[in-house]
């Protein structure tokens, strides 16, 4: 009789481990303009965890960073660039407000081909086009011809259109709650971390977005291993994406009835 009372004290001690794991709030973070640099994009795959890179397309690196990524069991994002209010160098594959649309169209197939392995979109810059409804018009059915792909809104400016029209066209999206090296002090990067770990504690979720900066990828070293005793579980941007979206349907089903 003893040796049951352990056995169901062990089961039940299992099922309220399990259940506690899939009630943990999620963040995922997001590593942007990686491409250019072989040895920092590295050693940024090599983080402990499940973090998605996003690539710059056309870059020196940005095949054999998604390659090696993916290789890694790590999720790979296009990291597109778009015109930004401020005048600055947007690099290969730029998306801007004077193309045409099929040379728009176009550039982001062109950019696609070069990130293998791409599940899903994020802009780089673009405080400029990502205000304008029809280039994201453009954007989001390209998106959409290309295999469904999801989009996170990197939010460089609070009057972007981007979500708006990606729900419109039946896109996947979310937008980036917390960048965390804007400073690339060390400590600024450690109040950054935690303050995307209460969003996550209050939201249920929260996306972060760094760089392979060497002080960011010093303190996500330090930081991802304390997940577990800070109360929340790190996944892939698409698995983030589809637990929000689980739980919209839920909430949509429950007024229907």
């Amino acid at each position: 009789m003893l040796g049951f009372s352990r056995l169901l004290l062990a089961a039940l001690l299992l099922i309220s481990t399990q259940v506690s794991a899939a009630e943990r709030p999620r963040i995922s973070i997001i590593i942007d303009d990686m491409g250019d640099r072989l040895q920092a994009g590295n050693r940024a795959i090599e983080l402990p965890g499940a973090l998605s890179y996003a690539i710059l397309p056309h870059t020196p690196y940005s095949r054999r960073l998604a390659e090696f990524a993916n290789c890694m069991g790590k999720e790979v994002m296009l990291h597109l660039p778009m015109e930004s209010e401020q005048p600055a160098p947007l690099g290969p594959g730029a998306l801007t407000l004077h193309m045409s649309e099929n040379d728009f169209r176009q550039s982001i197939r062109e950019s696609l081909k070069s990130i293998p392995h791409a599940s899903g979109v994020n802009n780089h810059m673009g405080s400029l086009l990502t205000r304008h409804p029809g280039h994201m018009q453009w954007l989001m059915e390209e998106l959409k011809t290309s295999g469904n792909l999801f989009f996170i809104d990197s939010r460089t400016t609070t009057q972007s259109v981007a979500p708006q029209i990606a729900r419109e066209n039946g896109i996947v999206t979310a937008e980036r709650k917390v960048f965390l090296d804007h400073d690339i002090d060390p400590e600024q990067i450690r109040y950054q971390f935690k303050r995307l770990i209460r969003s996550a504690h209050r939201d249920g979720s929260a996306i972060g977005i760094g760089h392979p900066y060497g002080s960011t990828l010093s303190v996500l070293e330090e930081m991802l291993p304390q997940l577990a005793e800070l109360g929340v579980e790190l996944v892939p941007v698409s698995s983030l994406l589809q637990k929000r979206s689980e739980g919209e349907t839920t909430w949509q089903a429950s007024l229907s009835h």
